[in-house]
């Protein structure tokens, strides 16, 4: 495998598992020192320690990105020894279990919580890791192909995907000027952990729908993502990227 990102260090939110740890082992297969910024102390130590057995470099710290406090923590700790943060994948969000309620049947205190952690916690772990980026950089959000197409009994989740875009085409311009680049990925159903409790019906329309014929892995997205953070994307900023196998159109 190439190594794009030798002597690079780059930070993956909610890498203790699923998307997150599929993220961060394809980035430090090609090179990258990852730092595997993960709210679960067993899954975050886990993590590190796959990927570190496989004669990767990669170091868990422990993270809440609702919490400003222990997100500035973290970016101090992922900048020690080194030049600076080189590339930011902020794909930590609430996604378990989230969905089957109207939005009349929703209640305030879950609604904020999705907002804390989906909206807030991107946000502050921007806040946190760009003034650490030199010589640019670029950032990976994570949204959700669902602000295409709207789906019923999970409108506190689209919601907060959907302010992840806005999020990113603000971020694009502001950072600009400093040559750091932010661009928006957009998944779609993909099979792991987050969306395990999702009922047969739901898959069986996505498959429906989508031009590919297959149900997504988390290896279907792991490309898109290095090549978003490489320079082989150096003039790329503000763009949304769905991978979803062509279920949505855009």
């Amino acid at each position: 495998m190439t190594q794009r990102f030798a002597g690079k260090r780059i930070v993956v939110t909610g890498a203790g598992r699923g998307l997150g740890f599929t993220f961060a082992e394809r980035l430090a297969r090609e090179g990258a020192s990852v730092i595997i910024a993960e709210i679960d102390p067993v899954t975050g130590a886990e993590a590190e320690k796959k990927l570190c057995d496989a004669g990767l470099v990669a170091r868990f710290v422990q993270t809440d990105i609702a919490s400003e406090a222990s997100v500035a923590a973290m970016a101090q700790e992922a900048a020690r020894d080194s030049d600076g943060i080189h590339g930011l994948v902020a794909n930590a969000a609430l996604a378990n279990n989230v969905g089957g309620k109207l939005h009349d049947e929703i209640s305030v205190e879950v609604w904020d919580r999705i907002m804390a952690i989906n909206v807030r916690g991107t946000w502050l772990t921007v806040r946190a890791i760009a003034p650490l980026m030199k010589n640019g950089g670029s950032i990976v959000t994570v949204s959700s192909d669902t602000i295409y197409w709207g789906p019923p009994r999970l409108l506190h989740y689209v919601t907060s995907k959907s302010a992840i875009v806005g999020m990113t085409r603000s971020l694009a311009r502001e950072l600009g000027e400093r040559m750091i680049r932010v661009n928006c990925l957009l998944p779609g159903l993909t099979m792991g952990e987050a969306t395990k409790e999702i009922p047969q019906t739901r898959w069986a329309d996505y498959a429906e729908r989508t031009i590919l014929k297959r149900t997504q892995q988390p290896d279907d997205l792991d490309g898109a993502v290095a090549f978003l953070l490489s320079d082989d994307s150096k003039f790329i900023t503000a763009q949304t990227l769905a991978v979803d196998g062509g279920f949505s159109m855009h």
